[in-house]
């Protein structure tokens, strides 16, 4: 067979689990549409939240920014990873005391305000539109590729499927997916590094196999080093950013995912806080199993690809790459005529283009493996992307109609009205969610960070102080969150999209990058909050109270849902 047929096998298995088990839980309230009834067991959302927070960022596009800039690109790696040690150990549990359905809610409740409510809105769509655009381009770039459709054709595809059953079960729905998702991308994620590592170092674990020597005695990653410096391009193990700038971008990236709506409202779906603290552990367990196969499978796919393409003569190129040029993801120019292909780093003598996304995709075809297991690969990706596309379109739509129609505009609509209102949302959502998947502004992971960086600039430190400093006030928050996502999206807007004079890396304030700058943002966030606080009445001593009742481990056995 065929890896189309493949793929489309495979693909139609797990998209039938997916839409099986979102009919089998339809959500019927909207406290199931919102938290899945908030009776999700500690591994059911452990694994949930590993698939949520694992989106096509995570499986198709980290390995191949950490392939292409080596050591600069392990900021991804370390941000991502350490962001989410801090939400499950820093905010988890006290969110899910707290006992409610969303963040704005939080914000909102906590902050006694329906005006930072309506901030906490405006930051959540944007910062989840930002981040599902990421997902729905991951999804049209595999459907692409092994469906042998148009990126376009692949996106409108994606948007039905995860329309259907984000739409239909709500977050109930989507939980049980996600189970079924996470099962089906580490299998695929797994499955080729594994194959891999054997087939280059006769290591079995993909984590021994990046440290070991290929069948000549040499190290990989001094194997790559060479080969890198051959090309002209700088060693894979040193990196060229600044320390600033890599310090700024793991920090955006760190606190960001401690602000990332999506992830957190998964928290709000078990019985009680100790179960938040247990998913969080679990979930923990299993986003390190493809996090610590992420660097391998980068020198693994890296060195494969070099060896394959570099100097090698066009015609005598494999099938795989005739069939990712007609995806226009790799473009072959044939500069001086002489039917090889030229790959280096001199842009002028460069006549090979890779897309990095496709990377992960492409090194189960580069190496050799079988069909099926290329073919697992797509349904893996699809899965990373539609799982993570499912749990921002809730947020979307949990902000529009919970916290938007809900508390603000209507209070006193019923539940089904607004659960109609929700579902609305959602289909709009998905709507703009595919244009930008269509139009999309970067590669994957560019994009979903200037979704970390939102998420930094505006959440991480109202939720933070919200929780440990009883005197911070609404006046405080407000600005603060004002302050932090007006620079950030002035920065990004400038120097990512070019909106604004003088938007070259030449003129990043103090060296630091779009990708980066949430921690800047952060920062003039929590300074603005602060100040603003002293200045302006202390909060009403009941919210001080709720606030130090958060905070009290005795009694987390059973959540404050008031």
């Amino acid at each position: 067979m065929t890896i189309q047929i493949w793929t489309w096998i495979l693909v139609g298995i797990t998209f039938s689990l997916y839409i099986g088990i979102a009919i089998w839980s339809k959500a019927g309230s909207t406290k199931e549409f919102y938290v899945a009834g908030s009776g999700v067991s500690p591994l059911a959302n452990g694994l949930a939240t590993a698939a949520d927070w694992m989106s096509a960022a995570s499986f198709i596009s980290m390995a191949g920014i950490i392939s292409f800039e080596g050591y600069d690109g392990s900021v991804y790696l370390m941000g991502w990873t350490g962001g989410y040690v801090l939400l499950a150990l820093l905010l988890a549990p006290y969110l899910r005391k707290f006992g409610k359905f969303t963040v704005p809610d939080f914000i909102g409740d906590r902050y006694y305000s329906n005006t930072a409510r309506s901030v906490a809105v405006f930051c959540a769509l944007l910062v989840s539109f930002t981040y599902v655009a990421g997902q729905m381009q991951g999804v049209g770039i595999v459907f692409s590729r092994f469906l042998e459709v148009d990126i376009t054709t692949g996106v409108i595809i994606g948007m039905v499927i995860v329309l259907f059953y984000a739409v239909l079960g709500g977050m109930k729905g989507i939980t049980y997916t996600q189970v079924a998702q996470y099962c089906v991308l580490i299998f695929a994620f797994m499955v080729p590094a594994i194959f891999i590592s054997v087939q280059m170092t006769g290591h079995f674990i993909p984590q021994l196999g990046f440290g070991s020597t290929d069948d000549n005695g040499i190290y990989l990653l001094d194997k790559l080093d060479g080969l890198h410096k051959d090309l002209g391009f700088s060693a894979y193990t040193t990196g060229k950013k600044s320390m600033i700038d890599v310090f700024c971008i793991t920090a955006a990236l760190m606190v960001g995912t401690a602000g990332l709506p999506h992830v957190i409202v998964r928290f709000f779906t078990v019985k009680k806080v100790s179960d938040a603290r247990k998913s969080a552990g679990w979930a923990l367990l299993f986003i390190a199993i493809l996090y610590t196969t992420a660097p391998a499978i980068s020198v693994f796919s890296r060195t494969n690809l070099i060896e394959t393409v570099s100097n090698k003569k066009y015609v005598h190129m494999p099938d795989w790459f005739k069939k990712w040029e007609t995806t226009g993801l790799i473009t072959f120019t044939d500069k001086n005529q002489d039917q090889a292909i030229q790959y280096v780093a001199n842009r002028e003598l460069n006549e090979l283009e890779i897309n990095r996304d496709i990377m992960v995709l492409a090194n189960p075809e580069i190496a050799g493996l079988p069909k099926w297991v290329i073919a697992l690969v797509a349904a893996g990706g699809l899965a990373a992307a539609l799982s993570t596309a499912a749990g921002l379109l809730l947020v979307i739509s949990s902000s529009v109609a919970h916290d938007l129609i809900k508390r603000m505009i209507n209070p006193k609509i019923s539940e089904k009205g607004e659960l109609i209102s929700a579902r609305v949302a959602a289909v709009v959502a998905v709507c703009v969610a595919g244009y930008f998947g269509i139009n999309p502004p970067g590669f994957v992971a560019a994009v979903v960070a200037l979704a970390f960086g939102l998420a930094a600039a505006s959440f991480f430190p109202a939720i933070i102080l919200g929780i440990f400093y009883k005197k911070m006030n609404k006046q405080g928050a407000i600005s603060g969150m004002v302050v932090g996502i007006l620079m950030m999206l002035f920065y990004m807007t400038k120097f990512k999209f070019g909106w604004w004079l003088g938007g070259n890396q030449e003129h990043w304030w103090l060296g630091v990058s779009p990708e980066g700058f949430g921690s800047i943002a952060m920062i003039a966030n929590f300074v603005t909050s602060i100040i603003v606080s002293k200045f302006t009445p202390d909060p009403p001593k009941e919210v001080q109270k709720i606030v130090e009742n958060i905070r009290i481990p005795s009694g987390a056995g059973a959540a404050n849902n008031h």
